[in-house]
């Protein structure tokens, strides 16, 4: 099986039928979370489940920002229940690649954080999202620093595993 990526978060059960409310972490969302399409089960970790267990979607709503969503396999609310705060992955190749300059959150960590001209600013030990928006905790030498990536990222190179960054006056201080 291809590699399996995160593409959605179970919030809670809703409603006594087995139906979950979604927060899509994917840019393809209407997509994936359609009718007749799979995703696979994983942990509160984002890890697929031991199984690999397959979901089957049969419906789909948009509901505050996600979806309320039925699962062939989870039919009732107690079954429901026991979903919440898993994630839900989708195979890589069954997804649109990521377009130039974009890159997957997972691969983010360990890669080098540089300034435009190309002098090296730490290497990223972990990403948060938060309600800001996506933040890099940067280590370097004396600390780390945490940099929001929407505002202050400029480019992104996967193959050479490099973040470009434009940081405002003070930032690195």
């Amino acid at each position: 099986m291809s590699q399996l990526l995160i593409v959605g978060r179970v919030r809670k059960a809703h409603g006594v039928r087995g139906d979950l409310v979604i927060e899509a972490l994917t840019d393809d969302a209407d997509i994936v979370f359609s009718s007749g399409r799979r995703v696979i089960a994983g942990t509160t970790t984002g890890d697929p489940s031991k199984d690999r267990r397959e979901l089957h979607i049969s419906a789909a709503t948009p509901f505050k920002g996600g979806y309320i969503v039925h699962f062939d396999e989870i039919t009732d609310r107690d079954m429901a229940d026991l979903w919440r705060d898993r994630f839900l992955l989708a195979p890589a190749d069954e997804l649109a690649p990521p377009a130039e300059n974009e890159i997957y959150i997972h691969e983010i960590p360990g890669m080098r954080v540089e300034l435009e001209s190309g002098e090296v600013v730490g290497t990223v030990a972990d990403v948060f999202e938060l309600p800001q928006g996506l933040t890099l905790d940067v280590a370097r030498d004396n600390g780390s620093i945490m940099i929001p990536y929407d505002r202050v990222v400029t480019g992104v190179d996967r193959e050479a595993r490099v973040i470009r960054i434009d940081p405002p006056l003070g930032l690195l201080d």
